[in-house]
């Protein structure tokens, strides 16, 4: 499929693609060529059946280089979940937030609060004003970014429709400090521990230093296709296996897209199969393709700038297309 052209003037490739042996399709080179048009693409990493079999960076940019992952860090918050409910600090997706936040609470609480469960959370059906979009410069302003995600009002009753809201991925970050008495980051450097080249270089913390649950989180798309790969390949090991199967269990679909939504997870169909994905502000992107009728298990990261948009534009779109092209050439 081909590539959109944003620009007539492609942006030139920082260094020449590698590709590895096991890349069997001669579409791949040329797919990745041609995205160089995309103005905001940073890099692209792939993962297909064990091993890296390509990566390329544009412009000035490379694959290592590390960049504002945005929203695509709420699939490595899921994935932090699920480990902390495995290792028993967290009791499950139905497990109540309210006793363990209590010291958060408003001082006079909608009843509603009680009913909101980590799952709801984790798949953005909390019920409270959503803390994105226009709301989330006054809420990352607040002194306290767990109290006014608590204290914002209710739109409707949890376990409802999709509220898409970083502040609700943040409060899973605020369980899992409450509950293991570490930092989120400290969690990620040890439980991720053991996934080859996954690093986290920069990670915003709220006033009380608690880290931002699914926003503000800076790694490399090398980084990035690294956790990816390891949800293709089953957990390898790190992440539950049933963890990740819940995890990609639709349970909402967003009011913007239409698109299934699980636990931090999107999902979605691209080249005849079932694609899981990741998607962050301005393109940080992150597709998991599980086996499927005899193809194997890939992983597709791509980074761009995060200082521009990606929904309205229609650029996240055009990623879709591209990862669309990427999964027909493995």
């Amino acid at each position: 499929m081909p590539i959109t052209r944003r620009h007539l003037v492609a942006t030139a490739l920082a260094a020449p693609i590698v590709i590895g042996a096991r890349a069997g399709a001669a579409a791949l080179p040329q797919t990745l060529q041609s995205a160089a048009s995309l103005d905001q693409l940073r890099a692209i990493a792939i993962w297909r059946d064990g091993a890296e079999i390509a990566a390329q960076g544009y412009g000035r940019w490379t694959p290592d280089q590390p960049t504002n992952i945005k929203s695509a860090s709420k699939s490595i918050i899921s994935a932090l979940a699920g480990i902390a409910i495995e290792r028993g600090h967290l009791q499950g997706p139905d497990q109540p937030i309210a006793p363990i936040l209590r010291d958060d609470l408003p001082a006079n609480p909608d009843p509603r609060l009680a009913q909101i469960t980590l799952g709801n959370l984790l798949s953005m059906q909390a019920g409270l004003e959503r803390q994105s979009g226009a709301n989330y410069g006054a809420w990352v302003s607040s002194r306290n970014w767990v109290r006014a995600a608590l204290a914002a009002p209710f739109t409707q009753d949890p376990g409802g429709s999709m509220q898409y809201s970083t502040a609700s991925s943040h409060l899973v970050s605020a369980l899992l400090t409450r509950t293991t008495g570490r930092s989120t980051l400290d969690l990620a450097r040890d439980w991720l521990g053991g996934i080859p080249n996954f690093r986290i270089t920069g990670w915003e913390r709220d006033p009380q230093g608690i880290y931002l649950g699914g926003n503000q989180m800076a790694m490399s798309t090398r980084s990035l296709l690294a956790f990816g790969a390891t949800y293709a390949a089953g957990g390898a090991g790190v992440v539950p296996r049933d963890w990740i199967a819940q995890s990609w269990r639709p349970r909402t679909a967003s009011i913007f897209s239409g698109q299934s939504y699980g636990y931090g997870w999107f999902l979605g169909r691209f080249g005849g199969r079932p694609v899981n994905y990741g998607w962050g502000y301005g393109g940080q992107m992150i597709y998991v393709l599980p086996q499927h009728r005899g193809r194997a298990a890939a992983a597709i990261a791509i980074t761009s700038d995060p200082d521009q948009p990606s929904a309205r534009t229609g650029y996240r779109n055009e990623l879709h297309r591209l990862a669309d092209a990427i999964t027909k050439a493995l």
